[in-house]
């Protein structure tokens, strides 16, 4: 029986920390932009519709992180949310930092369904330029 049961912890870390690696293709075009101003998801949106046309098939993930003070700013943004939406539908991930939402004490539980948070926007903007990711700050 611990037999067993050590096999089943093993195989569930095993396939539990493989699962995130592989969420996106590396040998595609894949793209991260961490803004401090929410007011750049519009011209992101229109930025990342650019580039899907011009990448064609050699298109990969496209990931938005709001870090800083801006994340105040997203809970019961009527205009944010419908970004949100257009977002949603050009498969365009967001994110909120974590650490950003500790700092201006704003609680994941006040940010729309369509925004995902993560604990440390830095430590996951770093991990993805490692993995080849092409990263820009606005």
């Amino acid at each position: 029986m611990k037999r067993y049961i050590l096999f089943l912890t093993t195989m569930f870390l095993i396939l539990g920390g493989t699962a995130k690696a592989q969420e996106f293709n590396p040998n595609k075009n894949n793209y991260l932009v961490f803004s401090k101003n929410i007011l750049q998801l519009k011209p992101t949106l229109l930025t990342a519709s650019e580039l899907a046309i011009e990448d064609g098939d050699k298109h990969g993930e496209f990931y938005i992180v709001i870090c800083g003070k801006t994340v105040s700013d997203i809970a019961n943004n009527t205009e944010f949310n419908e970004l949100l939406k257009q977002a949603k539908m050009q498969n365009v991930r967001v994110f909120a930092c974590g650490l950003s939402l500790d700092q201006f004490s704003v609680s994941p539980d006040q940010l729309p369904n369509d925004i995902d948070t993560i604990d440390n926007g830095i430590l996951y903007g770093l991990q993805l330029t490692r993995e080849g990711f092409i990263t820009l700050t606005i």
